[in-house]
């Protein structure tokens, strides 16, 4: 019996042990399929990734052209102002006018339309929709131009304020012995550090002389789209320079200088308006409580004093 017994359990392991590896055989295809599915998966995945900022480019690339299409159909009389208030801007593109008109056009017709369609369904009568839906097409039309000429104030006030440590970097580079274009080459690759904008302006300078514009030409052209009377008046200095001779560092050593001067006059100019823009804080918010806090308990007394007499 015993040896029955033994053999029973020999003969039991043996077909477990066969099962387990046929069971195994069969699991390694399964993982090797489930393995190629997970990766196509993770290709799957990573190329709809890829293809997310693709999709989107394309999709605002769509809403653009049809902007563009929107502001071509009407051309007004300020189209060579507002081209250059967008090009100051940074808004240089082939249809960025037409665009801009676009958006003039579909802002407030949207914010007026969604003001009349939803405003009534949260219980706004419809006189106060309509009178909702004028006022936000007029923000519609005022805010882009609004927001244009917000960035080009700010890209012209950054480039007056590095406009100095160019200078004074490509006098060093002059005076190191560099002709003038290759010395806006090296600056526009160090001022980076300080500001990427004009460093970008002088790159776009050095591009236009390689592409064949003359030196003056393009001097002129930094002056004109951006705006900024100092780049004007570097210009021409430069112009002036080459024109007639004279020493290329020293002029821009001077001019350096004289901007220097204007910064730190701009500086107090800006000190000095602190103290009257501060009056109207103070009367409106500052003293009224102060007022509440020193007086408040003398009148209270006073009010006691008075009752108690009565």
């Amino acid at each position: 019996m015993v040896i029955y017994a033994i053999a029973a359990l020999v003969g039991l392991s043996v077909v477990l042990m066969v099962l387990v590896v046929a069971e195994l055989a069969a699991a390694r295809p399964r993982r090797a399929v489930i393995r190629q599915l997970a990766q196509l998966d993770r290709g799957a995945a990573a190329s709809v990734a890829a293809a997310g900022p693709a999709m989107r480019e394309a999709q605002i690339e769509r809403f653009g052209q049809w902007l563009r299409r929107i502001g071509e159909r009407g051309r007004g009389a300020d189209t060579g102002s507002t081209r250059q208030l967008l090009i100051e801007a940074g808004f240089r593109g082939p249809g960025a006018a037409a665009v801009f008109r676009g958006v003039r056009v579909a802002l407030p017709a949207a914010l007026g339309g969604a003001a009349i369609v939803f405003l009534p369904l949260v219980g706004v009568p419809t006189a106060g929709a309509m009178f909702a839906a004028l006022w936000l097409a007029a923000v519609g039309w005022i805010g882009p131009g609004f927001f244009v000429g917000r960035r080009a104030r700010s890209r012209q006030r950054e480039l007056q304020r590095a406009l100095p440590d160019a200078l004074d970097l490509l006098v060093v580079c002059v005076e190191a012995g560099l002709g003038l274009n290759q010395a806006m080459i090296r600056v526009s690759q160090e001022i980076r550090h300080v500001s990427a904008l004009i460093g970008d302006e002088l790159g776009l300078v050095n591009l236009e002389i390689r592409a064949g514009v003359p030196r003056q030409d393009a001097l002129r052209n930094l002056g004109t789209r951006t705006g900024v009377a100092e780049l004007r008046s570097l210009g021409a200095m430069l112009i002036q320079t080459d024109r007639f001779g004279t020493s290329i560092a020293q002029a821009m050593r001077i001019h350096a200088e004289t901007l220097r001067t204007k910064r730190r006059q701009r500086a107090e100019e800006a000190a000095a308006k602190t103290t009257v823009k501060l009056v109207f804080p103070l009367v409106l918010f500052i003293f009224p409580a102060m007022f509440v806090v020193l007086l408040g308990p003398a009148l209270i007394q006073i009010v006691r004093v008075l009752g108690n007499e009565q």
